[in-house]
């Protein structure tokens, strides 16, 4: 299953694109393994209201792709469950998984409407950047879950 972070606006270089790029390079070492081919970030511009950022959301969306927007009103997961809940998804042969993090005024309602599912890092609102490197560290821990690796502690 190959895995897809689609965010509105640019990471500049700095401490939370650093945070990214190691747990996405850990989570695919750990991941090819178990049958997680890939794990990217597609950065889209923000700019020009909503409906031009969902359009440009949408448009780099895999045709079949399973999606998950980013949401604080969204399900928190227990990182077991969403380690359980990618398993799950792979195994139902589902190609491509994607996370959606919107723009800073959220998302327009052509992605509301597309993406129904969403999933949130507790009841509080985060900076976008960070909510990039969290979902990058989940997905590590995801994958250190499965494998059974020492990183995650119960």
């Amino acid at each position: 299953m190959r895995i897809t972070i689609l965010s509105v606006g640019k990471l500049k270089s700095g401490p939370e694109l650093d945070l990214c790029e190691d747990y996405l390079d850990r989570f695919r070492k750990a991941g090819r393994a178990l049958g997680y081919r890939s794990a990217d970030i597609i950065e889209v511009d923000s700019g020009g209201g909503l409906d031009a950022e969902a359009e440009r959301l949408l448009s780099r969306l895999p045709a079949g792709a399973h999606a998950i927007r980013l949401d604080e009103y969204g399900k928190s997961w227990r990182s077991t469950d969403f380690s359980a809940y990618l398993a799950q998804l792979r195994d139902r042969g589902q190609p491509d998984l994607c996370f959606l993090i919107g723009g800073a005024e959220g998302y327009g309602d052509a992605v509301k409407s597309a993406v129904t599912q969403k999933m949130a890092f507790g009841a509080q609102t985060w900076p976008h950047r960070l909510v990039r490197a969290m979902l990058a560290e989940q997905l590590y821990r995801a994958a250190s879950i499965e494998a059974g690796l020492p990183y995650h502690k119960d």
